[in-house]
């Protein structure tokens, strides 16, 4: 691969930064002497690069590997691994016990610590205690929470056990909380009694008694539980034992570890099991792009029910690295007094909340001189929103980070070998590569993304749909007959001066992120069906100027009903707060006699797009 000409650049490594770097001792490693030539040899010989992933990162096995992948069964079914036993747990918990693994903060409290001899202790005691209660290696268990340093304990635990962490964002509400208890077949759930946020008490226990969960075990946001119990539930202290030594369960590489969920385009959400390798591609990630060292603080506002919530845990304690928690909103100063205060090196970011932070000048005046880079994720960013983050950190350069949750990471990223121009990605992320086809299925400059298995950290399996035909029936084939996997992103592959760049245009099919969020227009769809007055809607996702989706439907009154835009917006709106998402928040609405359609009936949601963006 030729080395392209470079951009104006907002920020640019010199020689000695790129030196120091992990991803400068893995060229080393490769016998390469550019970047370009380092992703080239990882996409090409991608046995080696992962065998020298897993060697650096010290991935801990009970029984060793007879090779790093056996592609017997095809590229769309690959066996990582075969032969080893391990439990991904002992290595998250490696480092000697004092060093910090988790660096945290309540809302108006002090700054606390939490050391890897303690989680490991933690984690123990969440492990025995589900032992004791019957649980066996392999069944689900659902956190519901808010990501805390007890969430953290327990996510391990139930690996360490190995049973299988079921992760539900605790902003949904009952009847999506119900939908997925279900696909991942949850035996029992870890819970609060209520989230503090800014002061107000929001219900996380009797919320899940409207779901209709399976037994609960109950922990007190602060102090006692605000609540009885459902019969069979348990509050905290009676769950956990009061210390005890527990040796993780050996797992084959394969079996699943986390089931996590992603938007389909049907309306259910796609219930997709990471495994006990999917953690190597998180921590590689982190290690090669956002140049993760021993020692520094990752702080990433999220959630175990989505994938940056394992992620952070995973690339963090990999990497002999802690995580930062604050356990409050990250909307205002507070949360930067948090980042300052706690040292924070890598601050990962959605571009909707950097333009919450734009717009409110709240993180003006702090001291953020211990980041050494950002990291975006979620949605598409805007330039102007990220040079203005870039200098709250006296210019520290962004890695955007694009994936998905069946990826276990990114596809595409950022490098800090290469200079950094905002709101674009710099490289395809190490180990993995990708084409972009336009819609007569050929190589373009824009267009659709196709990835090129196999790679680390790709789903092998979905639990209620069929794996091959989402990600492989009817997808082309590359130009050299390569085997090419759907995904779904819309991509654009910067020409001129700016070769090597890419700039994400959002979702190709009908899903889209909302505030960091993937949601399919089915699924919101289907909640606004409780809005009376309503014949049908459409649900798409715009993005006026670029930068983050804004969610606009088109809606069809029923005959004889003559709705007002502004009333029916709020009763859409509370529709989604009530039924799906609180954190759904609707742009515009716009009524229409009716929806276009294609000869066989789908609404024609690309053309809605386009016609909003286009409408004066």
């Amino acid at each position: 691969m030729s080395t392209p000409s470079e951009p104006p650049a907002d920020w640019v490594p010199s020689p000695e930064y790129v030196n120091a770097t992990n991803v400068a001792w893995l060229m080393r490693q490769a016998g390469v002497d550019t970047y370009e030539a380092l992703q080239a040899w990882s996409s090409q010989n991608r046995e080696a690069y992962w065998a020298i992933a897993i060697d650096r990162l010290g991935i801990r096995f009970q029984r060793p590997f007879s090779r790093v992948v056996d592609l017997s069964g095809g590229v769309e079914s690959p066996c990582w691994l075969p032969g080893a036993r391990m439990n991904i747990v002992e290595t998250c918990l490696a480092a000697p016990g004092e060093t910090i693994a988790i660096v945290y903060q309540n809302e108006a409290e002090e700054l606390r610590t939490m050391s890897i001899g303690e989680l490991r202790m933690l984690a123990s005691r969440v492990a025995l205690g589900l032992a004791r209660r019957g649980f066996t290696p392999g069944d689900a268990i659902a956190i519901f929470m808010p990501m805390t340093a007890e969430a953290v304990a327990i996510y391990l635990g139930i690996i360490m056990a190995g049973c299988v962490v079921v992760g539900i964002a605790d902003s949904f509400r009952p009847q999506e909380i119900a939908v997925r208890m279900r696909l991942a077949n949850a035996k029992a759930v870890f819970t609060q009694d209520v989230s503090l946020r800014g002061g107000k008490e929001l219900p996380l226990y009797t919320t899940i008694l409207e779901a209709e969960a399976p037994p609960a075990i109950v922990l007190p946001a602060r102090g006692a539980l605000r609540s009885s119990l459902r019969q069979g539930d348990a509050g905290w202290a009676e769950f956990l034992p009061s210390a005890g030594h527990f040796d993780p369960v050996v797992r084959e590489p394969s079996d699943p570890l986390n089931i996590l969920f992603s938007s389909g385009t049907t309306g259910e959400p796609k219930a997709i099991p990471w495994t006990q390798t999917t953690p190597i591609k998180c921590a590689a990630d982190a290690h090669f792009h956002q140049d993760i060292q021993p020692g520094d603080v990752l702080a990433w506002p999220t959630n175990i029910g989505w994938m940056m919530g394992p992620w952070l845990i995973f690339a963090s304690l990999i990497n002999r690295a802690a995580i930062g928690l604050h356990y409050g909103s990250p909307g205002g100063a507070d949360f930067g007094r948090f980042v300052q205060n706690a040292r924070v090196s890598m601050l990962g970011v959605i571009p909707t909340l950097v333009k919450s932070w734009r717009n409110t000048a709240c993180m003006e005046g702090l001291d953020w001189s211990a980041i050494k880079a950002f990291s975006s994720t979620g949605e598409c960013s805007h330039a102007g929103d990220m040079r203005w983050l870039m200098g709250l950190a006296g210019g520290r350069p962004v890695i955007e980070y694009c994936g998905g949750t069946e990826i276990g990471g990114a596809y595409i990223t950022g490098t800090v070998a290469r200079p950094c121009v905002a709101g674009t990605f710099n490289t395809p992320a190490l180990g993995l590569d990708f084409m972009i086809l336009d819609e007569n299925r050929r190589p373009a400059e824009n267009g659709e993304i196709f990835l090129v298995p196999p790679s680390m950290g790709l789903s092998c399996s979905l639990l209620n749909k069929d794996h091959y035909k989402e990600y492989f029936a009817g997808a082309p084939r590359g130009p050299h007959g390569e085997v090419l996997r759907r995904h779904g992103d819309q991509m654009e592959a910067l020409p001129g001066g700016y070769c090597g760049y890419w700039r994400a245009h959002g979702r190709a099919d009908d899903t889209m992120n909302l505030g960091g969020i993937k949601v399919s227009s089915a699924e919101i769809e289907r909640t606004l069906r409780f809005v009376p007055e309503l014949v049908e809607t459409a649900a798409v996702a715009v993005s006026p100027g670029g930068g983050p989706d804004l969610l606009v439907v088109y809606a069809v009154s029923a005959p004889g009903a003559a709705p007002h835009k502004d009333e029916l917006h709020a009763a859409m709106q509370n529709s989604l707060k009530l039924n799906l998402n609180p954190l759904f928040k609707i742009h515009d609405v716009v009524l229409v006699d009716a929806l276009p359609r294609t000869a066989s009936n789908k609404v024609m949601h690309r053309l809605l797009r386009d016609r909003y963006l286009s409408s004066p």
